[in-house]
């Protein structure tokens, strides 16, 4: 009698994908361009750059991203956090291509997007992203 070995988690090509985009900060071609201004969030944009989120009610790495941006805000100066529920915000959502929480959008003191990262990001990559918005 064969026996099989069947592991747990093994993941699709798309899962592998996803799990290494994930939290990763960059730069879309659809973003170019883009801009958001203090009446688009609903808070006033910071001196230097401003940290925006879109997050669901039951997310939990919304949590986590809502934590870490806060941190992140509070350590540069002139960076302001601001989140956005994205269930009360639909075309806001869907004018940018908002495709899961969280997603976090970099903007410069102009409100232009200069970075994106879908998924929780991690802290350092935060602070590097602000580096390209400063």
């Amino acid at each position: 009698m064969k026996t099989r070995v069947v592991l747990c988690g093994a993941v699709s090509p798309y899962g592998v994908r996803h799990q290494r985009r994930s939290g990763r900060v960059r730069m879309r071609g659809r973003d170019e361009g883009k801009r958001l201004g203090a009446a688009d969030l609903g808070g006033d944009l910071g001196e230097r750059a401003t940290l925006v989120q879109f997050s669901s009610a039951f997310c939990a790495p919304c949590r986590a991203t809502r934590r870490v941006l806060g941190e992140v805000a509070g350590l540069v100066p002139g960076v302001a956090h601001v989140e956005i529920d994205a269930e009360s915000r639909l075309d806001l959502v869907r004018e940018l291509g908002i495709l899961r929480t969280p997603t976090v959008l970099v903007l410069d003191a102009a409100g232009r997007v200069v970075r994106r990262a879908a998924g929780q990001p991690r802290k350092a990559d935060v602070i590097a992203a602000l580096g390209k918005a400063v």
